[in-house]
């Protein structure tokens, strides 16, 4: 049993912490709003005050935050895990963030003699759920292998990728894949439909066909109804791919399809949908086409 901690419960942290409760380890936990994580301090999780309460706390501490500011904001500052770090302790990002960024925490920590991974994961809740999450790690082998039981706890896929970064780099360039996607199997649905099939027919056919991929054999079917809670919306997606576009322009590989799904994000955001999941791409579309959902 491992002493762990994990700051940032939304949607995800939250089931990655309940997987790691459920393999007997020892988390205490910190989420901004507190709310969200009294499921988990009922299932045994210990509940921290501040990010640096959870770190002072653990041998190992998972982060899994919506993007660089609010990776700065839980590191830096008195009640940051920066001022609790010692020699030994490990850390482990999850969060999508700028690969640059990242490089510099992992550099501060390792000047106060601990470490840091960055360790995106690609999959969804329902993934998770289903122990099928693959898990990408950059940083130090060493540091790797040490950590690598505790992910294999969370996901059955666990993948060095190298040097502090590349995960990141590899997780946005898997993520870029997501939303283009989505907006293709809307085309391809809406086609379909004006042509006169049922849109449940379409759906259908197209999840089960040659361009059935993972991410369209469970997303493809939020055309028809949107899920609950929402897994990854249109605000997030859009952050990954401003990330994307950088890259894409720093390393000079041009990214056409991002940047047309980029403009349908926005399309979202204008229509009020920013918070809807990604998905919603569809009913962009929809009414650009002259069809209700």
């Amino acid at each position: 049993m491992a002493k762990l901690g994990f700051v940032g419960l939304g949607v995800m942290g939250s089931e990655m912490a309940n997987r790691l409760l459920s393999k007997g380890h020892s988390v205490t936990g910190y989420n901004r709003t507190r709310s969200k994580a009294e499921w988990l301090v009922k299932k045994g999780m210990k509940w921290a005050d501040s990010p640096r309460a959870v770190a002072a706390e653990s041998d190992v501490t998972f982060s899994m935050v919506t993007n660089s500011a609010a990776l700065a904001a839980i590191m830096n500052g008195p009640d940051g895990m920066l001022a609790a770090v010692s020699p030994g302790k490990l850390f482990v990002d999850i969060s999508t963030v700028n690969p640059a960024f990242s490089r510099e925490m992992a550099g501060k920590i390792r000047e106060k003699g601990g470490d840091m991974v960055d360790a995106p994961v690609s999959g969804s809740v329902i993934t998770l759920q289903q122990g099928k999450l693959s898990v990408m790690v950059g940083g130090r082998k060493e540091t790797f292998e040490k950590i690598k039981p505790l992910l294999l706890d969370i996901g059955p896929k666990v993948t060095y990728v190298g040097d502090n970064g590349l995960a990141l780099s590899m997780k946005i360039a898997t993520n870029l894949s997501l939303a283009v996607q989505m907006l293709a199997f809307s085309e391809g649905v809406l086609l379909a439909e004006k042509s006169g099939i049922a849109r449940e027919i379409a759906v259908d056919v197209l999840t089960h066909s040659v361009i059935g991929s993972p991410m369209v054999q469970y997303r493809g079917p939020f055309v028809l109804k949107m899920p609950d809670e929402v897994w990854f919306n249109v605000n997030m997606m859009q952050k990954d791919m401003m990330l994307a576009l950088e890259m894409g322009r720093q390393l000079d590989v041009p990214l056409p399809t991002t940047a047309t799904v980029n403009e349908f994000l926005t399309a979202a955001r204008g229509m009020g949908l920013a918070n809807q999941d990604f998905a919603v791409l569809f009913d962009v579309l929809a009414r650009m086409s002259g069809v209700a959902r």
